[in-house]
């Protein structure tokens, strides 16, 4: 079986431990006037639960590849020529982003991860990386702020 298959395979049970979770053990939680509510806080997690099952199962089952493809595959023998460094340092780079958020403040530690993120994923034109990440950094913090009404700190913790 390929690696994409067992990867899918993977992603599944995770996905069938998450519904389960979605499904039955987060709505007995609620109060009763929540329950009369159309959207509930499991709704989200329900619509993820489905989507991660079903197109993990696409991908077990082969639906997801065209004939004649076949050019994409992971090959295994050739493990060691993919970028494992970069995509751990990618992770890392996630990890610092939520460490860093509470000290650094919102537009700060975005703008740091979409800026590092981009320099580090290959990009090397500095002026627009910096450009887009903070147009990025404010367009987010002022849609969560403004306009979903969540408090978001965009500051450091010792300029508050």
């Amino acid at each position: 079986m390929a690696l994409d298959r067992w990867i899918a395979i993977v992603i599944l049970v995770v996905c069938i431990a998450y519904g389960y979770t979605a499904f039955f053990t987060m709505d007995e939680l609620l109060p009763p006037i929540m329950r009369r509510s159309p959207i509930w806080p499991s709704s989200f997690p329900k619509v993820l639960a489905v989507g991660g099952i079903v197109l993990s199962l696409a991908i077990i089952f082969g639906i997801e590849k065209a004939a004649g493809a076949g050019q994409n595959d992971i090959d295994v023998t050739r493990l060691g020529q993919y970028k494992f460094g970069q995509a751990l340092m990618l992770l890392g780079l996630m990890v610092a982003y939520a460490l860093l958020l509470r000290p650094l403040g919102f537009l700060a530690s975005t703008f740091a991860f979409l800026f590092l993120g981009s320099f580090l994923l290959g990009e090397r034109r500095l002026l627009l990386m910096a450009t887009v990440s903070a147009i990025a950094a404010g367009f987010i913090w002022y849609l969560v702020n403004e306009v979903l009404g969540i408090f978001l700190s965009p500051l450091p913790l010792f300029l508050n």
